[in-house]
């Protein structure tokens, strides 16, 4: 290693631990405004518009990002274009949340004089609590003093860092308030690799199922798994419980006289199966555990659907 590479894993590491001490400050300095911040959304009838300039803006479009992917309705409306005619998306079932560091950049002001106007809440956040943004403010989210990480305190880095986990701090507290779960964050984010990892059984399991009575004959029983591709074939009783399921692993060790005997003579008794409000996921984690490619998703003992493990390679569970 050079010595080059090792400056600049001592530079990362400096950094780190100044952000660190950043956060630290910040989880310290934590009050009653955090709360009555978390509250005001929650009386919020509209949206959380969240704002800021430069690199605040950036934060703020993370912040509204992370808030409407958690159940809080929330927008991003950039300062300047609010100036020139996006006021009107702010309304007065709106909550506003303002960046700025410095608590003074003009291109704010705008901002904050229309919620001023029509009495539309304002949380500011912000490193000055005489700053024009902490005074209009009905709630002041105060940022310590803090050491930026740059080095030359101009760059915003700590700062920046400080404001996204407040911004994660508000989401999750609005999260655990609300009971939000990852079944909701799902309806949110249905797509991606996120989105195929909360899938349900139910959206992947198929209704067409191979599926046979105890005292079918092993030849029709044959014909059922080779029609539906399955490579088994469940085996229900009177009442439409599953009771059993034929596997190539069953056919195998049944050869010697196979067409003679019924599927209650090879079946597998009580096999694994999974509820279908189940996370696709914990289904792989059961098919890779017992080695097997299906299950079946059974309700109140009844069959309702099967799962392949292919259906969930497509949907990119796994």
């Amino acid at each position: 290693m050079t010595s080059s590479t090792t400056d600049f894993a001592n530079t990362a590491r400096r950094v780190i631990e100044i952000e660190i001490a950043g956060l630290t400050a910040l989880a310290e300095s934590l009050n009653g405004a955090f709360g009555a911040a978390v509250q005001m959304i929650l009386s919020a009838r509209g949206r959380v518009i969240v704002s800021g300039m430069g690199k605040s803006g950036h934060i703020a479009r993370k912040i509204a990002a992370t808030l409407a992917s958690t159940g809080t309705p929330a927008q991003f409306v950039h300062p300047a274009e609010a100036s020139h005619g996006d006021l009107g998306m702010v309304t007065r079932d709106d909550v506003a949340l303002v960046l700025s560091n410095s608590g003074e950049t003009p291109e704010l002001a705008d901002l904050i004089a229309h919620t001023r106007r029509f009495s539309i809440p304002l949380i500011g956040v912000a490193a000055r609590p005489d700053s024009t943004l902490l005074r209009q403010a009905d709630v002041a989210l105060v940022l310590p003093q803090a050491t930026e990480a740059c080095g030359t305190g101009v760059v915003p880095t700590t700062s920046t860092t400080m404001t996204l986990a407040l911004g994660d701090a508000l989401a999750v507290a609005l999260m655990e308030h609300r009971q939000f779960t990852p079944e909701h964050f799902r309806t949110f984010h249905p797509g991606g690799k996120l989105g195929a990892k909360l899938s349900k059984v139910a959206d992947l399991m198929h209704e067409d199922m191979p599926l046979v009575a105890a005292t079918t004959a092993m030849p029709e029983a044959l014909l059922i798994i080779s029609q539906k591709g399955f490579g088994v074939v469940g085996v229900t009783d009177a009442e439409g419980r599953l009771i059993g399921i034929v596997t190539d692993g069953d056919l195998r060790r049944h050869m010697d006289g196979l067409l003679s005997r019924s599927v209650a003579e090879v079946m597998t008794r009580t096999p694994r199966t999974i509820a279908p409000t189940a996370l696709a996921e914990a289904a792989v984690a059961v098919m890779n555990e017992c080695k097997i490619t299906c299950l079946f998703a059974v309700e109140d003992g009844k069959p309702v659907g099967i799962l392949h493990i292919h259906d969930c390679l497509r949907a990119g569970v796994v």
